[in-house]
């Protein structure tokens, strides 16, 4: 159910129940009002409940955190296609709701004050909270909610039009509040889609063009705004101490620092030199090797930087090198197969990675999501009707990735890949894979990270061995997504994120219409009947259960089909930090790294000496 690249969310026991919903007959339906919206079962936290358990309540407000980040940003307009936009500018707008950290998939009003639906959740209504104000002191309208929708459906990036298709219409029914009214009453998670809207103001963007890269810094409602920026090099938010939200239950221990400043880095190789000079204060390591070697410094032996390992319950998702299927050369999936065949993971995770991740044998990992074994009743429930449209191997066969003994002996594999390539018409001729009119199989693997290059280089002899040529190409970020938009590569670096209640953005990621449309998260250009039947019945799945047989059905049909190369993955955050700041005792089981719950311990800054000079 998340609009970005990867989710959160999953599964909790209720700790407390709230306060039974208030319901009343109308038009011989229940109608449902309550401060909370879970999509099974009921909220955690009551009306006006004390702070999350995740966070510190008496957590002090001060000081400066400085995160690093790569490339550059041309915009402070997040929303459209064309923008690569500041880090963390999106925080600048709040939201209808506020997702909840440490519960399957559950909102609590933030800008809404309560939350309005009927049994069959055809439609969702919200009344806005009186205090809800702009930063220019102006109140948030039910005008302003009216106007995001529109505009970003009609004129947002892609995702907003599909991940509110099934929403007709919004419009005002009260003074403070607004209605939603959708499609039908089969999507039975569009209450929570809907909270997610993030609101903008209609008064401002009246006399500006929506559909412009815009550096002017926008009218916001949240707990930080723009303070200044170079383009390019860094941007610094301000808190706003008189920010209209700081009281509520659920914003208390949170947004600690007074300012935040993001510094942009070419590449990751001098983002980590300035870390260890103590120029960004935190860092999130995502490079195993640099978790295992490169932090034996000063700074760690002695203690002035932190380094810690938080586990988390998060989904996985799918992190992988993703095909694109516009290409003529990826159409037949065995091809696809063949290549995907050829990267050695376990070589890789043991000379690369030291051994911290494991492969990716899911679309839904780490979570009762994944498919495993063969298809359960549940799930040929749902497969069945699609026998012939989908791949055989389905019903018959155990997904698993090619396994090696770490060694580098690819013989196997290549046994695999040359069978497959020759049933699909290749065969090497002069040392190169070839078909029948003299094509060579050659392709670039786009990336935009040169630490990924020590991955692809060692995949690319593999694939050489064998006949096919692979081009490693590696430009800045804002050529990378701007050839993404644009879906112009052959192979690339890419990742699904993915909740515990998946939905509306999985027409995003595979359905036919995205495949269509710049900017969408349909990258590998999937267009498939049977693929858009099992998004409707995953949209449409009446509870849990049956969400979870049909997730687990489409996740067999979408490994089936080879689209993507398998990557790797932790069920741990690296995260290290200069020892100036506290956090809470309690993680979020599915947001470990909750920077907006930190704050700077004072004693602990003072004491910390200056960082090392070179």
């Amino acid at each position: 159910m998340a609009i970005g690249r990867r989710g959160v969310l999953a599964g909790s026991a209720a700790l407390w129940l709230a306060a039974p919903a208030i319901v009343r007959a109308q038009d011989a339906s229940k109608i449902h009002t309550s401060h909370g919206f879970a999509m099974h079962g009921e909220p955690k936290y009551g009306p006006d409940a004390g702070p999350p358990d995740f966070v510190n309540p008496d957590a002090p407000k001060g000081g400066t955190v400085r995160y690093g980040a790569r490339g550059t940003f041309d915009s402070l307009h997040p929303f459209i296609v064309k923008s690569v936009p500041a880090a963390g500018i999106s925080a600048l707008w709040d939201t209808l709701c506020w997702s909840s950290r440490d519960e399957a998939s559950t909102e609590y009003g933030l800008i809404a004050e309560t939350i309005e639906w009927p049994e069959d959740r055809s439609w969702v209504a919200y009344a806005l909270r009186p205090q809800a104000r702009w930063h220019d002191g102006t109140p948030i309208t039910v005008e302003d909610v009216i106007f995001s929708f529109d505009i970003l459906k009609a004129k947002g990036q892609p995702l907003y039009a599909l991940y509110y298709h099934d929403v007709l219409k919004a419009e005002k029914v009260g003074d403070r509040k607004v209605k939603f009214t959708f499609r039908d009453a089969t999507n039975r998670e569009l209450p929570l889609i809907v909270g997610q809207l993030p609101i903008l103001p209609s008064k401002w963007w009246a006399s500006r063009d929506f559909e412009k890269v815009s550096l002017e810094v926008p009218l916001g409602s949240g707990p930080y705004k723009v303070e200044s920026f170079d383009i390019g090099r860094s941007i610094t938010y301000r808190r706003m101490p008189d920010w209209w939200g700081k009281d509520l239950w659920l914003s208390r221990g949170r947004n600690n620092f007074d300012t935040i400043r993001y510094e942009y880095y070419r590449d990751v190789t001098v983002q980590f030199e300035a870390f260890k000079a103590g120029e960004i204060d935190v860092r999130q390591e995502n490079i195993a090797r640099n978790w295992a070697t490169a932090y034996d410094i000063p700074p760690v032996k002695d203690g002035r930087i932190v380094k810690a390992e938080i586990a988390h319950e998060l989904p996985t998702g799918m992190q992988c090198f993703s095909f694109n299927l516009r290409r003529e050369l990826f159409k037949d999936r065995r091809v696809r197969e063949a290549i995907a065949g050829m990267f050695d993971f376990e070589w890789s995770n043991k000379n690369l990675f030291y051994g911290m991740y494991k492969r990716n044998d899911s679309f839904f990992g780490n979570s009762e999501l994944a498919s495993s074994g063969l298809p359960a009743p549940a799930e040929l429930k749902y497969l069945e009707p699609l026998k012939g449209k989908i791949p055989d191997e389905v019903f018959t066969k155990e997904f698993k990735l090619p396994l090696t003994d770490g060694t580098g002996n690819v013989r196997e594999l290549a046994r695999r890949s040359l069978q497959l390539l020759k049933e699909a018409g290749w065969e090497v001729k002069d040392g190169k894979m070839t078909d029948k009119s003299g094509k060579k199989l050659a392709f670039e693997m786009l990336l935009n990270d040169a630490s990924f290059e020590r991955i692809a280089l060692p995949y690319k002899q593999n694939l050489e061995r064998i006949g096919v040529e692979m081009n490693v190409r590696t430009v800045d970020t804002a050529q990378f997504k701007r050839r993404e938009d644009e879906f112009d590569f052959d192979v690339m670096s890419d990742g699904f994120g993915q909740s515990l209640s998946p939905g509306n953005e999985q027409r995003d990621f595979w359905g036919s219409k995205a495949a269509d449309t710049p900017g969408s998260r349909n990258t590998v250009g999937i267009k498939d009947a049977a693929i858009d039947q099992l998004i409707e019945k995953l949209i449409a799945a009446p509870d849990r259960e049956s969400l979870i047989a049909v997730t687990r059905a489409l996740d067999r049909v979408l490994l089936w089909n080879h689209f993507v190369v398998p990557a790797w993955h932790s069920n741990k955050a690296y995260v290290a930090y200069w020892n100036k700041f506290a956090r809470p005792s309690k993680s979020a089981k599915y947001a470990p790294v909750a920077l907006d719950t930190w704050w700077i311990d004072g004693a602990r800054e003072k004491a910390l000496p200056a960082p090392d000079k070179k």
